[in-house]
């Protein structure tokens, strides 16, 4: 199992945006030292309220040069808000700086005010993506190339320089709504999940991709990382009472957002969530002792084949950062040691 930290530096009620920065940072510094495979960075625009990362290369770059062993992962890019050949270049610096740490995780995001606010319809961003992904891996795996599409138009362009890792980094997508599952199976790429559907119809979706992957010629089992929140305390009592009321902070927070659900689909999926008692909440998260902690990850292993988590370490924002770091401490001293 892979286990990282997942973050969009989500912000503390209170703290200033350059505050906001240095604790992430700090946190960054923390997850090196304690033994945390990979640091996971996603985008978030025009959220003052909940977080800070509108660029993640940039913020993958920083992780990059203040470590040395910790993978630096994108969770992720949102291809169809970017010229791909610009992501292209800047992915290809990010993976030299890192000296080959970097996994190159996208996606198209559950929400429409950053395409509101990119002036990008919301309507051609599956095709976008596609294409972005079709033109960055051309840009890494050709000399030079050309390319006529139905967005984008290229003409023997050579991008510079070439991604350190070869022939480019680890691509991982996120699939979310239900129909990715099947066209990232055909791609035959890793997966990013989340736990906002119920477990069997998961199972069925990565059934469905697993078919389709190898269908398309791809071999082997699944390789999956869930996305979800954790918390780590001595007892269980503790670790139940403590993240409370900022993991409800984050519920309301999506609950205020659901205007701007980016389809039907992801309006009714995003709903549900939101819409919980903290009871529901614990059914899909990772909150306990270590021991609590470490059946969870096991539960999710034997139902879902997952092969790495994505951990939100602060759900809502709002956790005190000593007790963070505490979470962090006994993940990597208690739980992640049955899994290795």
């Amino acid at each position: 199992m892979d286990f990282g930290i997942f973050t969009m530096f989500s912000t503390r009620e209170g703290n200033t945006q350059a505050q906001v920065f240095k604790e992430w940072f700090d946190l960054v510094q923390v997850a090196e030292d304690t033994g945390i495979d990979t640091f996971w960075l996603g985008e978030s625009h025009f959220r003052p309220n909940r977080a800070m990362l509108s660029s993640p290369l940039i913020g993958a770059a920083a992780v990059a040069s203040r470590t040395k062993r910790m993978g630096v992962g994108l969770a992720v890019q949102v291809l169809p808000l970017a010229n791909p050949l610009r992501v292209a270049e800047e992915a290809a610096i990010v993976d030299h700086i890192s000296e080959g740490r970097l996994v190159f995780g996208v996606g198209r995001s559950s929400f429409i005010e950053s395409y509101q606010g990119y002036n990008v319809d919301y309507g051609d961003s599956r095709a976008l993506f596609l294409e972005s992904l079709e033109v960055i891996q051309k840009a890494w795996c050709e000399e030079s190339f050309s390319h006529q599409g139905q967005f984008y138009s290229f003409n023997n362009v050579t991008v510079t320089p070439k991604p350190y890792q070869t022939p480019h980094p680890p691509i991982r997508v996120a699939v979310e709504s239900r129909e990715t599952f099947s066209i990232v199976g055909d791609l035959g790429l890793p997966i990013f999940i989340r736990h906002q559907m119920d477990v069997p119809e998961l199972r069925e979706l990565l059934n469905e991709y697993q078919e389709r992957r190898h269908a398309a010629g791809f071999s082997g089992p699944n390789d999956v990382i869930l996305q979800l929140a954790m918390y780590v305390a001595e007892t269980d009592e503790q670790a139940r009472r403590e993240p409370e009321a900022s993991t409800m902070r984050q519920r309301r927070l999506l609950a205020e957002s659901l205007g701007n659900a980016a389809d039907q689909e992801a309006y009714e999926r995003l709903k549900r969530i939101s819409e919980t008692t903290y009871e529901d909440v614990l059914t899909r998260v990772a909150y306990g002792s270590p021991e609590r902690v470490v059946e969870r990850f096991q539960e999710y292993q034997e139902e879902l084949g997952i092969t790495g988590v994505s951990l939100d370490v602060n759900p809502g924002g709002q956790v005190p950062y000593d007790q963070v770091v505490k979470s962090i401490e006994l993940l990597t001293e208690k739980v992640i040691p049955a899994f290795k």
